[in-house]
């Protein structure tokens, strides 16, 4: 006979398996861990930095050459003191700004547009925190050598050759004007290299972009998958944010328990009990200057019917047997409401049989 194999089912409760849970996934963003591209921003960064230049190049040319132009017929000859080249290094400083500031300003808008777009409003502190773990030897060789790092690996020699194919022909179909560069003036040859170069980075920008689509996919892939939680996880995470069943049960138990000690020792305020017989039995008082009408003051069906039968026993209420009226009362008044103006007819013959009878006795 073949040996059987045995399968212990515990081994895939560790697995992995599940799509993670709002909480994880909130947890997991405040950490900084978010499905984002790096390729978006500096598609993006590039794209507005190129367009930037495509805007204000001409303005950004004629300041440098300004700037070119007040150096060598103006402070060359100048008396070189030390407040002098204070001066100097300052108006050339606050010059290279503000042609520089432009790019700059436009480089961090265009990096926060993509940062927004794909992760919205993130403020995550822990993110930037010194890790020490990060210096460890063992593990930084682990991530180099990891199936990640290849992916990173295999995705950068892609896009340095799309990118290069790219830019190589646009300076390939320009082979003829670069030739004959060497022929024209200054201003011209600067202008055209510009106008060149504003075209290579403007379509690099578009051709990373259109990259980035599909890096931005396999990011949000691959956040998705070191996020997923196993059986175990899921059941935890629940027992934290919901409670130990087994505790909530007991609490509940707890509380029915309760409200049957509060509704047993109201019992011996009632009128009259209607039962029927065996299975249900309701409570009803009348005390006009609580309600306009009789009221159920307990109710129960099988063992608590019993126990009210008991309780009405032990303290001479009257019990009266109508079968539909108890199964009626039970099943549409609850403890603390009125009798159902349907039934104010049979309640109020009940009741008066019952008054009847403690006047008799009396």
């Amino acid at each position: 006979m073949a040996p059987q194999l045995t399968l212990d089912l515990q081994f895939f409760a560790g697995e992995k398996t599940e799509k993670a849970t709002p909480k994880k996934r909130q947890e997991t963003r405040k950490k900084g861990q978010v499905a984002k591209s790096s390729d978006v921003n500096t598609a993006f960064v590039l794209i507005g930095v190129f367009l930037c230049f495509f805007a204000i190049g001409p303005w950004m040319k004629q300041h440098i050459m300004n700037l070119f132009k007040q150096t060598f017929q103006i402070y060359m000859l100048q008396e070189l003191t030390a407040d002098s080249i204070h001066l100097i290094f300052i108006d050339i400083l606050l010059q290279l700004v503000l042609v520089v500031g432009p790019i700059m300003l436009v480089a961090m808008l265009s990096a926060f547009i993509a940062n927004f777009m794909q992760v919205g409003p993130l403020l995550s502190p822990e993110a930037i925190k010194i890790k020490l773990n990060k210096l460890d030897p063992i593990q930084g060789f682990k991530r180099i050598y990891s199936i990640r790092a290849i992916v990173e690996l295999v995705k950068s020699m892609l896009k340095i050759i799309f990118v290069g194919l790219i830019t190589f022909t646009i300076l390939w179909l320009s082979m003829d004007e670069l030739l004959v560069l060497s022929q024209k003036d200054v201003h011209a040859a600067l202008s055209f290299l510009g106008g060149l170069t504003v075209k290579m980075g403007l379509i690099a920008g578009a051709a990373l972009l259109f990259l980035s689509v599909f890096d931005y996919m396999y990011q949000r892939y691959d956040y998705e998958k070191n996020i997923r939680m196993s059986k175990n996880d899921v059941k935890d995470e629940y027992k934290k944010t919901e409670g130990d069943p087994l505790i909530k049960s007991k609490i509940k138990q707890k509380q029915r328990e309760m409200a049957m000690q509060r509704m047993m020792s109201d019992v011996p305020n009632a009128d009259v009990i209607i039962t029927n017989p065996t299975h249900f039995a309701v409570a009803l008082k009348y005390d006009e200057n609580k309600m306009d009408a009789p009221y159920v003051v307990a109710k129960g069906v099988d063992f608590v019917a019993l126990k009210i039968r008991g309780v009405a026993k032990e303290h001479e209420i009257a019990t009266v047997e109508n079968r539909p009226l108890a199964r009626a009362l039970y099943s549409q008044a609850e403890i603390g409401d009125a009798v159902p103006e349907e039934f104010f007819a049979a309640v109020a013959e009940i009741l008066a049989y019952v008054y009847q009878l403690k006047n008799k006795v009396n």
